[in-house]
């Protein structure tokens, strides 16, 4: 038997998911322009980083969206969920990694 696929939760938890997804979204950010700062905070590191969370965001956004409506059609709260917290996790890997960048010194 096939079970219908329907959104379940209720609008007060679908509201707190979509939040902490944009606040996971928004750390993940953070993460990559404290990294830009701590480089240096010239205007291409800034602009680098920017860059780097957009492409980073526009990928890992498609995929999540995808398996998305996949698994869980019609909660896209969940889908921002996660999307939010790969990039609060990639932003944490390029602030720690920016300790393992070693500059040119000529």
């Amino acid at each position: 038997m096939v079970m219908p696929l329907k959104p379940d939760a209720p609008e007060s938890v679908r509201r707190q998911w979509t939040l902490l997804g944009v606040i996971l979204t928004l750390l993940g950010l953070l993460g990559h322009l404290f990294a830009a700062r701590a480089l240096g905070g010239t205007h291409i590191a800034f602009r680098d980083h920017i860059a780097g969370f957009l492409l980073i965001a526009l990928i890992t956004g498609a995929i999540i969206f995808a398996l998305g409506s996949r698994f869980w059609r019609g909660r896209y709260d969940v889908s921002l969920l996660v999307f939010g917290a790969v990039q609060a996790l990639f932003g944490l890997f390029v602030y720690v990694e920016r300790f393992h960048v070693h500059r040119y010194t000529g």
